[in-house]
């Protein structure tokens, strides 16, 4: 089982690294959906970019991954209301258009992603009961 959740961590470290380069490739795309009400959108994305790429590397390495997948889950509760925001006003990242509910479904979607990342990083501890 510690090799799934070893290959499932470098599988989500590549997609949490390759998200956060792209807060820096396509800035506006991200700055759109940026809900109105925070300040410094544009600051909001890089710093987002910049965790998401120090997830990416804690996650890979042994002695940071468990404290990357617990950090990583109220990160992604946090920028909940980006992907929130995104859905309720049908917004295009970058070139790509996704239909409403895809955008939805990709919401809905980041719960369970929190528990696969809880689950790989080894913060779920199996617990025996006694009998």
């Amino acid at each position: 089982m510690d090799y799934v959740k070893i290959a499932l961590c470098w599988l989500l470290a590549l997609f949490f690294f390759f998200a956060g380069i792209m807060h820096f490739v396509e800035v506006d795309s991200f700055v759109a959906i940026v809900p109105p009400l925070l300040p410094f959108p544009r600051l909001i994305v890089w710093v987002t970019g910049i965790m998401e790429m120090a997830f990416a590397l804690g996650l890979v390495l042994p002695k940071y991954r468990k404290l990357a997948g617990f950090w990583l889950a109220p990160f992604l509760l946090a920028v909940l209301p980006a992907n929130i925001y995104m859905a309720m006003y049908n917004i295009p990242m970058s070139d790509s258009v996704a239909s409403l509910t895809a955008l939805w479904i990709r919401v809905a979607l980041q719960f369970p992603l929190i528990a696969l990342i809880l689950w790989a990083s080894g913060n779920f501890r199996q617990s025996k009961v006694k009998t």
